[in-house]
């Protein structure tokens, strides 16, 4: 596999780490939750991250196109974060050309699945449910590990 695929393999266990923190444990009513009265609630933003891997699997498949999909309830939305991130994985890991470069994968889909994870981190700490924060450069992250099953934290903050 080349060296800018692995990359990508990395940044999506990144995301699927750093994303699996910010939704763990969640207060029931938090997936409503809502910060002002414009603002997108966690399950929007979710189901948007949801969208976002999808767009880029059609992306790299050479299919490329976009869906707007409705919120799941919270823990169904979850499981498709994390399905949408393996199903793009298990691209990325499989002999199949990507059709587009892999910056462009880099600097739209995956870029912006950042952003959303740290709005959902900030929306719990609004919420009154706070992520901790920790060294990331630390965290045992590996690529191919996209699932709900992350290392735990090697060092929280308090």
């Amino acid at each position: 596999m080349d060296e800018k695929r692995e990359t990508l393999r990395h940044l999506l266990a990144t995301v699927a780490y750093r994303g699996g923190k910010a939704v763990r444990g969640a207060p029931a009513d938090f997936a409503a939750f809502r910060a002002g009265p414009t603002s997108r609630r966690p399950a929007e933003i979710l189901a948007h991250v949801g969208d976002l891997y999808d767009w880029a699997l059609s992306m790299a498949s050479g299919s490329e196109q976009w869906h707007d999909s409705q919120p799941l309830d919270w823990d169904a939305e979850v499981d498709r974060f994390f399905h949408a991130l393996a199903a793009f994985d298990a691209f990325l890991s499989s002999p199949q050309p990507l059709a587009c470069p892999v910056e462009r994968l880099f600097q739209g889909p995956i870029a912006d699945s950042l952003t959303h994870v740290g709005q959902i981190a900030l929306l719990r700490r609004l919420a009154g449910s706070a992520v901790r924060g920790e060294n990331y450069s630390r965290a045992d992250i590996v690529a191919g590990r996209v699932g709900r099953e992350q290392s735990p934290p090697r060092r929280e903050f308090d």
